[in-house]
């Protein structure tokens, strides 16, 4: 028998820049035509949550229950729901977009401009008991996946695979991985999948250790190193042929772009609030690619689970962490303590 669905449930809220999350009682949402109510069993910890509280990424919209990456069962299910049953363990794709717009029609849908709902973003997303989502942003979970290790494909696997193919990775290419968070950890294991040489930046030896751990080649700490001048030691003087930058801080960028070989691709997909600049020249001499990656599509989602399912991509997760120490495990996060990512349990 499917358990009972109270009338309250526990979250925790984000009240604005610079105010701290709250762990709050709030109502149990029904699901509508074609939603579902999912009962959260595991919930990713993502940097972007910092960008949150610190008023980097400021969407204007608060209270709100942060979380983007959500794994649960299938609580109960509204009217025109066809596909879907209570018990159904299922991953969220946080994205919930037009559908009939250039960029959804076309398989971008993360570049939709007509959101609709953006699950812990601009809507309540997975640091709570329950989440309302649409039906069709459910991806199933196979058995051979843990609750815990397919929550953080939700963003960092994703993402990875997302800017992966932005770069386009190929064989015999060797690139570089700037910054081994969790989307960082997630890249390594892709760009090997791809036959890719993985050169990891980082400035945590714990970090370090598990990219080798992961396939990565060589790793540089950037406090004791260089990384420009190692990458070129690395490649016989070449540099790399792609380069993601996890960080896109005014320490990260030149250093990352000094990185690259001639027609060298230079993916951003950390940010912050400092300036990019570069000498256009050597963008032109070198033919030089500069491009950024944001999100996912949910046919990524989709790939993310077939490869963890399939053992060919491990999920990170550093420890495992109830509602009430999400607060904490943030400021951990923003410490460099977490190798992967940290997983709240409700």
């Amino acid at each position: 028998m499917p358990a009972a669905i109270p009338s309250t449930m526990r979250a925790v809220r984000y009240h604005g820049p610079g105010q701290p999350l709250r762990l709050e009682t709030l109502p149990v949402p029904e699901p509508g035509a074609g939603e579902v109510l999912v009962r959260i069993r595991a919930a990713g910890i993502c940097h972007t949550e910092l960008h949150f509280t610190d008023g980097l990424l400021n969407l204007g919209v608060a209270p709100l229950v942060l979380g983007h990456e959500i794994a649960g069962e299938v609580a109960a299910v509204g009217p025109a729901v066809t596909g879907v049953r209570p018990g159904d363990r299922v991953l969220v794709y946080y994205y919930v977009t037009c559908g009939r717009c250039h960029w959804c029609r076309t398989g971008r849908e993360n570049l939709c401009p007509k959101v609709e709902a953006e699950l812990g973003f601009i809507t309540d997303g997975g640091y709570a008991e329950y989440v309302r989502v649409p039906a069709r942003n459910l991806v199933p979970v196979p058995d051979s996946l843990t609750l815990e290790g397919a929550a953080t494909l939700g963003c960092s696997a994703t993402t990875a695979i997302h800017a992966t193919r932005l770069a386009g990775v190929g064989l015999g290419d060797t690139v570089v991985v700037y910054g081994v968070g969790g989307v960082g950890l997630a890249l390594v294991q892709l760009a090997k999948l791809a036959g890719a040489r993985v050169l990891a930046v980082g400035r945590t030896p714990r970090k370090l250790d598990k990219a080798l751990d992961l396939g990565a080649d060589a790793v540089i700490n950037a406090r004791e190193e260089d990384v420009a001048a190692a990458v070129r030691r690395l490649t016989d003087g070449e540099g790399a042929d792609g380069v993601f930058d996890l960080v896109g801080t005014a320490e990260t960028m030149p250093r990352a772009l000094a990185c690259l070989r001639k027609r060298g691709r230079l993916v951003f997909i950390g940010y912050s609030r400092d300036p990019f600049t570069a000498n256009t020249l050597q963008l032109v001499i070198d033919e030089l690619v500069v491009t950024a990656s944001v999100g996912n599509t949910l046919d990524e989602l989709c790939l993310a689970v077939r490869l963890a399912g399939e053992g060919r991509l491990r999920p990170v997760i550093d420890r495992v962490v109830t509602l009430e120490e999400v607060p904490d495990t943030l400021e951990a996060l923003r410490r460099g303590e977490v190798v992967g990512r940290a997983v709240a349990v409700p």
